[in-house]
């Protein structure tokens, strides 16, 4: 199966083409400087060049849908959406600590997935594989990281995503040995992650996928909607 993936989430924008049995064909990350919208189709189209793949060989699009930068979420689900309409590609929208999870190898140790919301407070997902298969195994919400550091400081724990990096020293201090870092190059989102994680969802209906909220009332998400040209990074969701 041959996967295109996209994630505009954060600041660092990444796609990629992604085989079921070759792993990662091609893939690109772009630093943007403004808005997802003004570079996401050029560099769609630089990796289909790239690669020497058309959109007429891709067979599922995985994009992310949050959490993270509400405007880049929306421009990136906005352009799979529309690829997965015009093409008649079936889609599966994938979570954002999900996505940074599958940069983990299999492992018995427990991970954890940060996403920085700022102020010392993070979006996270709990992770571990089970049977060789990566499994939430708690919900996904938002906390102050000490709340999730006291809870898990007797586990072993991989860290992972920019919140780990971000208060890295603080994890290292209370964690002290049962505290792990996945790479470097994990504090950014890799479009090969959010693929391999695409080809065990089932399929969305395109119609109906939307960015996913973590502790947002009706109230706040109406709030936000009156916001959307804000810089983007500054709101996330």
């Amino acid at each position: 199966m041959l996967v295109l993936a996209i994630d505009t989430s954060g600041k660092i924008g990444t796609v990629a083409i992604f085989d079921s049995k070759e792993g990662t064909l091609c893939e690109i990350t772009v630093k943007v400087k403004k808005n997802h919208s003004d570079t996401i189709m050029e560099t769609i189209d630089s990796l289909f060049k790239f690669s020497e793949y058309t959109l007429d060989n891709v067979e599922l699009i995985a994009v992310t849908t949050g959490p993270g930068s509400f405007t880049g979420i929306r421009i990136g689900m906005a352009t799979a959406k529309g690829i997965a309409i015009a093409k008649k590609i079936p889609i599966v929208g994938i979570n954002t600590l999900e996505a940074l999870a599958y940069g983990v190898s299999n492992t018995d140790k427990t991970i954890i997935s940060f996403i920085d919301a700022k102020k010392e407070r993070v979006y996270y997902g709990v992770f571990k594989y089970i049977n060789g298969k990566l499994q939430l195994i708690e919900e996904y919400s938002d906390s102050h990281i000490d709340n999730i550091l006291d809870r898990y400081k007797y586990d072993k724990i991989i860290f992972t995503g920019d919140g780990a990096f971000a208060y890295k020293d603080k994890i290292t201090s209370i964690m002290g040995e049962n505290g792990y870092f996945n790479n470097i190059s994990s504090i950014n989102l890799r479009g090969s992650c959010v693929a391999e994680a695409g080809m065990y969802k089932n399929i969305d209906n395109v119609y109906t996928l939307e960015p996913f909220y973590i502790s947002k009332t009706q109230a706040e998400q109406n709030k936000v909607d009156k916001t959307i040209n804000n810089d983007e990074g500054e709101l996330k969701i």
